[in-house]
């Protein structure tokens, strides 16, 4: 019997067991049915071996990474919510938004203050989206020599962004 054909015979027999669990940990909650269906979805897409013994204690495992891993998000989401809804500005009162505009010109002082072969890097990197390997490559040189002089400007932004702060 080969993995789909284990998934598709113990969803059949154990979905409401797995989904009373779920929903148990979710206070009975619509979300519960997408983690059930997420917990199958997954373990479909795998490719490791799946045998009759493991495959409960895999499902359980799965199911309470995805809880997890939803509480995670939720609690995320509600501190960003929280955050926004405690700093919402009046059309009145300017000085609660930082343009992008003053940030930009933050971020250029600070580089101005970077050695010219680090800035240069540090630029590729921000503005252009590259990674190490890949300014490596467009600029010819060595991958160590790029990824310390990207940690050294790195490190002179943070200094310099704490006390501009």
């Amino acid at each position: 019997m080969n993995n789909f054909e284990l998934l598709e015979t113990y969803y059949a027999a154990h979905r409401d067991e797995l989904l009373i669990f779920v929903s148990s940990r979710l206070g009975g909650s619509y979300i519960a049915e997408d983690i059930v269906q997420d917990v199958f979805m997954r373990l479909m897409a795998s490719d490791r071996l799946i045998t009759e013994t493991t495959l409960p204690c895999l499902v359980y495992t799965v199911a309470r990474r995805l809880i997890c891993d939803y509480y995670r998000r939720r609690i995320t989401r509600e501190e960003y919510e929280h955050f926004i809804k405690h700093n919402e500005y009046d059309e009145t009162s300017t000085e609660s938004v930082v343009s992008v505009r003053e940030l930009t010109e933050r971020l250029e002082r600070g580089l101005a203050r970077i050695p010219e072969n680090c800035r240069e890097i540090y630029r590729l990197h921000i503005y252009g989206g590259m990674k190490v390997s890949e300014i490596s490559e467009h600029l010819g040189e060595g991958y160590k020599s790029v990824e310390h002089r990207l940690g050294t400007a790195r490190k002179e932004m943070r200094h310099y962004l704490a006390a501009a702060i």
